[in-house]
């Protein structure tokens, strides 16, 4: 059971960190003294703490304090460029100086209800009080200003030394007074790469239902996060050890084929945490800077529609027939109930859609009018397309892996080739709706947009064609009708 314990004091590296990392804000130690001048104690809090210590850059600073919201707003009015108090129910005052961004809350002491989703919001009146309601020891250190006196009650110095993650209080209380915690471990564990506590995985895997009263928005805060972490499979891999998976994102356990001695297949689950690290991999080939959760999304649900369509055949072969469909409408659905925006689902959704395309361009067999249809079928998404394709690759023999690399390098080239020729990103048939009436002499209507499709299909089957010629081809189908 995690104990608190008198603080113990940072190493002489980690004290230089926490330094550097004050010295860069230089108005903090400013800050500082206007609460105590005040009467009031502040500290910085947290993840900014955290971080710190292990020399990530600081962006965002988190403060406690025994000041009221009221008392907050006016002992920082001297400092602030901007302010806002959204979470003032919460205690917690926001505001901006010199383009540095600062949430300062109120001592907390929440008292949870289990069947509630949200905390009954308790003022406290004790720093170690509130650091003892934090969710991992290393998130439960303080740094009081303006004496940068550091303030570790429950270890969260030697968790980081050991790079392990532990609770304040036990794992249980943890996660009953706020299941969400259970989410947060996996995603600390993905992006500081931290082992977790056997107490805190065993709670977890106990708990585990417990994440059902947390909104779906939060719990899919939390997805993104550990998705968009360096080592998004970590955390997963939690997830889905744990039975928490099971709860928030039950298509990724249902990877988990079931083997026997005369259907042996490839482990679909492995294959998608080794397709999510190549995408991610290749994820500098996107524009854009930094993770791109589509791609991550794309790449880990990509064959989640093969549970629903495996099916066993003569010789001890297996068929997953229409599984791109397939997962493209259960992502669908679960993302929905995620929350996520129609936006993202669409684009997540259109990737596992056409993620097996490209298998069917043999050794480069496509006609241009297919490579035309390819690129306007992916629309926006066709760099994700790209990376997708190239890290769906997972065979373990390099002749193989090499020839499908050779074989989507010649794709890409011929593209290359047909979009400097034909502007394949806005392909349009070669007539539009004013045109079409006029030629046929009909008025708006459900032929109109008939006519529209038959031109673009062969404006895919043709490329480009003069007026003339699309009107007198658009004649003979009006004839042939």
């Amino acid at each position: 059971m995690p104990a608190e314990s008198s603080s113990s004091l940072p190493s002489a590296d980690q004290r230089a960190r926490i330094d550097a990392a004050l010295d860069g804000v230089p108005f903090l130690d400013d800050l500082g003294r206007a609460f105590v001048e005040a009467g009031h104690e502040v500290a910085v809090v947290g993840g900014p703490v955290r971080d710190a210590l292990i020399g990530r850059t600081v962006s965002d600073w988190d403060f406690t304090t025994s000041a009221r919201p009221d008392e907050i707003e006016r002992i920082t009015a001297p400092f602030a460029d901007a302010t806002w108090d959204m979470g003032r129910d919460f205690g917690t005052i926001g505001l901006r100086h010199r383009g540095h961004d600062l949430e300062i809350t109120t001592y907390r002491s929440d008292a949870y209800d289990p069947s509630s989703r949200k905390p009954e919001v308790v003022f406290g009146d004790s720093l170690a009080g509130d650091l003892s309601r934090r969710d991992f020891a290393v998130n439960a250190m303080a740094v009081r200003l303006p004496a940068r006196e550091v303030v570790d009650p429950f270890g969260g110095l030697a968790d980081l030394e050991a790079r392990r993650l532990r609770t304040p209080v036990t794992a249980e209380q943890s996660f009953s007074d706020d299941p969400l915690r259970m989410m947060r471990a996996a995603r600390f564990a993905a992006q500081l790469d931290f082992a977790v506590d056997a107490d805190v995985r065993d709670a977890m895997a106990t708990m585990a239902e417990r994440i059902q009263i947390v909104s779906a928005e939060r719990v899919r805060a939390e997805i993104d996060k550990t998705l968009l972490a360096d080592r998004p499979v970590v955390g997963l891999r939690l997830l889905v050890d744990t039975g928490l998976a099971e709860q928030v994102l039950p298509e990724l356990p249902a990877l988990m084929l079931e083997r026997d001695e005369h259907h042996r297949h490839k482990d679909v689950y492995e294959h998608s945490l080794t397709v999510l690290e190549q995408a991610i991999a290749l994820e500098d080939r996107l524009p854009g800077d930094g993770p791109d959760l589509v791609i991550r999304l794309a790449a880990l649900l990509h064959d989640i529609g093969k549970p629903r369509t495996r099916r066993f055949v003569a010789g001890g072969g297996v068929t997953f027939h229409h599984h791109d469909v397939v997962g493209a409408k259960l992502a669908r659905r679960r993302m929905k109930a995620l929350r996520y925006s129609n936006e993202l689902i669409d684009q997540v959704a259109r990737l596992i859609e056409l993620h097996l395309r490209f298998h069917g361009y043999g050794s480069g067999e496509w006609t241009d009018s297919a490579v035309r249809r390819y690129v306007r079928d992916a629309g926006d998404q066709l760099e994700r397309l790209h990376v997708l394709t190239r890290a769906d690759c997972t065979t373990r023999n390099a002749r193989k892996a090499a020839r499908l690399q050779r074989t989507y390098d010649q794709l890409e080239e011929r593209i290359a080739v047909l979009a400097e020729k034909e502007e394949l990103e806005a392909i349009r048939p070669d007539l539009d709706g004013t045109q079409i009436m006029q030629i046929l002499g009909i008025g708006p209507g459900r032929e109109v947009g008939e006519a529209y499709r038959f031109l673009l299909d062969l404006r895919m089957d043709r490329g480009p064609m003069s007026a003339e010629h699309a009107a007198e081809a658009l004649r003979a189908w009006k004839a042939a009708r």
